[in-house]
């Protein structure tokens, strides 16, 4: 019994460690790639580059306007995230906390709202948007990002919130703590790793959003609202016809690091807000 036990562990380790490698790899070699020269990326892909090349990244940063399309990122992925989290917590509280009549019918109809894909709705959408005066606008990205992540924000922190003892808002209410106290000095600290969580994963999601603002950026001057995943297609297209690929490279190190290091700098709690949700 033990010897399969180790077997099996031995060989559940290896394979993580093999995905590991395919992940990491990859992100790896990108970067270091963002500091060579075009020479050195196309005879020696896989050594490691002579010295630091730094003018690739302002090159990248300031000529192929990644800086600007950096700071719109910013601005979307900060308003639709501030925005997607007061609302789906402040929804999935109330899911998980009060029961209502209809509160199941609300509950499920956030849960079909994340079977729904969003290429079925991308014309009526544009239309909608163009209607309200909000299109190739940062608030219009705002808005969608928000309304696309709401399902499934509310269906993680309903989970959550689920698993958070009763006896702590009793005794809160007992004494004198209202409903909007329990829920702002009690419950929400409370809730913190599942808020991490699902903050990260949104904040992935909108970060790599493409299909969304290709739709919705659209116009005359539009590129000046362009996020970063619109800029690094324009700058591969661009810069594969011209051959600069350490300026390439640059631009998706930027691109990546962002999101890895807050990934990086949270992930206790990221798994701790996903264990949980599970043990619940």
């Amino acid at each position: 019994m033990k010897s399969r036990f180790r077997v099996a562990n031995a060989f559940s380790h290896t394979v993580l460690v093999g995905w590991a490698v395919l992940t990491t790899f990859p992100l790896l070699w990108a970067i270091l790639s963002a500091f060579k020269d075009d020479n050195e990326i196309l005879t020696s892909a896989w050594s490691l580059p002579s010295k630091l090349r730094f003018e690739n990244w302002s090159r990248a940063w300031n000529e192929a306007h990644l800086g600007r399309y950096f700071l719109n990122t910013a601005i979307v992925v900060g308003g639709a995230l501030t925005l997607t989290m007061l609302l789906g917590a402040m929804a999935a509280y109330v899911l998980a906390r009060y029961t209502f009549r209809g509160s199941r019918v609300v509950y499920f109809l956030f849960v079909g709202g994340m079977m729904f894909p969003v290429f079925l709705s991308l014309v009526p959408l544009f239309f909608v948007v163009k209607n309200l005066g909000l299109l190739s606008t940062h608030l219009g990205l705002i808005l969608v990002y928000s309304a696309y992540s709401l399902p499934f924000t509310v269906f993680f922190l309903t989970a959550f919130f689920r698993t958070l003892p009763s006896e702590v808002a009793e005794a809160a209410m007992m004494d004198g703590c209202t409903h909007y106290g329990l829920y702002f000095r009690v419950m929400l600290p409370m809730a913190r790793p599942g808020l991490i969580s699902v903050g990260i994963f949104n904040l992935l999601g909108h970060w790599n959003q493409y299909v969304l603002p290709i739709v919705l950026m659209q116009g005359e001057g539009a590129e000046k609202n362009w996020v970063l995943t619109q800029g690094l297609t324009a700058l591969a297209v661009n810069q594969g016809y011209a051959g600069d690929y350490s300026a390439l490279f640059a631009g998706l190190a930027i691109a990546m690091l962002p999101v890895l290091v807050l990934y990086l700098a949270f992930q206790r709690q990221v798994q701790s807000g996903l264990a949980a949700g599970h043990l619940k």
